[in-house]
């Protein structure tokens, strides 16, 4: 940007100079350099705001002055990048991409960096009624430069690729579900009802097809017939899924020590280790639990403690396996004598049973963390001593 002295004419003759702000586009400054060098060498820290096909761009220097604000190409994105100086924070929202691009940008000797957009949201100066790329990857740069901002660790191919294999497999349960809905919708029409479990339907479901006393027409068996060969595919896909997971569970020594934990199977496991990758980045087991969302949320004030739900922030994917996992251990805690199991049928005596399956699951959250950053096995009957 450059500033430009005009004279225009005023009504008493007396001519004022008034300044314009105008773009340099071909501006050399020092030795040779064009203005948009220049910009990039005085970069510290550049907000994304990360789109399918436009990225905007907004970098500061290190006293917080705007440098540039604009709408990049996807294939102009990296480029641009390469010309940052070395060790330039590069800060992007949570996105489908974002991990992708951060990994590029390490390969370049950037600091790519990840922000949560719920923690990017609060610095957008015009609200929530000024929305848009510019104000985002503004708002972005800016909760960057926060001394105690929390970013999110930048995921490996690996655990990307695993956590691939759980998002098909959950897609594909829903699809299984919907499948069966419709199987059973469709027979209704016909006056055929079955139990409600998948097992009983499937028994059932080739007897209903053959059977020449019912009302079902041609066409209709036909369609039937279709359904259930989806079902079939759709579980053939599943039971390659579940393969997989025990795959990563065999050659992976994390996802072992983590699957002996109390309720705690491969999946759960794998889905762990996977969206984790690096439990260390927790200072905490208690900090792992709030980060998973299995912490009551707070309404505190004047020194009065008012808790609530838990908060359910974090991954869904990872929390709803975990109480899922606690479901199962609480209802097979009177078959051990473990201190845990002990702990549990108390707690739901006294309690009842939601919230003792929440507070395994946190339990489990908390004993997951120090079983992964202290290397040790875990051990049901160990009984833990409150640091003086």
């Amino acid at each position: 940007m450059g500033m430009r002295r005009d004279f225009p004419r005023s009504c008493d003759g007396v001519e004022a100079p008034r300044l314009v702000v105008f773009e340099v586009i071909n501006l050399k400054l020092g030795k040779g350099k064009p203005m948009t060098e220049v910009i990039r060498e005085g970069a510290v820290r550049v907000g994304v705001d990360l789109a399918k096909r436009v990225i905007q761009v907004h970098a500061v220097d290190a006293h917080g002055r705007v440098l540039t604000s604009k709408a990049l190409r996807r294939e102009q994105f990296l480029p641009w990048c390469a010309r940052l100086p070395q060790g330039c924070m590069v800060v992007m929202e949570a996105s489908s991409s974002a991990h992708h691009w951060c990994r590029r940008l390490i390969e370049l000797g950037l600091d790519a960096r990840i922000v949560s957009a719920q923690l990017a949201a609060p610095y957008r100066q015009e609200g929530h009624s000024g929305k848009n790329d510019a104000n985002d990857a503004a708002a972005i740069c800016e909760a960057g430069g926060r001394p105690r901002m929390r970013f999110v660790p930048v995921k490996s191919v690996e655990q990307q690729s695993m956590l691939c294999v759980h998002k098909l497999r959950e897609g594909l349960k829903e699809e299984r579900t919907a499948c069966i809905n419709r199987i059973r919708g469709l027979l209704a029409e016909f006056g055929l009802v079955f139990p409600q479990s998948p097992e009983a339907l499937r028994t059932a479901l080739p007897d209903a097809l053959e059977d020449a006393s019912n009302e079902l027409g041609t066409l209709a068996r036909l369609t039937l017939q279709r359904a259930a060969l989806h079902w079939h595919e759709l579980d053939e896909h599943i039971a390659w899924c579940t393969e997989r997971i025990a795959e990563h569970q065999r050659n992976n020594a994390d996802v072992r020590r983590a699957s002996e934990l109390i309720g705690i199977g491969p999946i759960t496991a794998s889905a762990a280790v996977a969206t984790v990758g690096d439990f260390k980045q927790f200072n905490s087991g208690s900090q792992f639990g709030a980060w998973v969302g299995l912490v009551p949320r707070q309404h505190s004030s004047g020194g009065k403690s008012k808790l609530g739900g838990i908060t359910k922030h974090g991954q869904t994917y990872l929390r709803t396996l975990m109480i899922q996992a606690a479901k199962s251990a609480v209802m097979t805690a009177h078959r051990r004598n473990d201190r845990i199991s002990r702990w549990v049928l108390a707690l739901r005596e006294r309690s009842g049973w939601q919230k003792a399956v929440v507070a395994l699951a946190n339990k489990n959250a908390r004993i997951l963390w120090a079983v992964m950053t202290r290397g040790d096995r875990f051990d049901a009957h160990h009984l833990s001593v409150k640091p003086i």
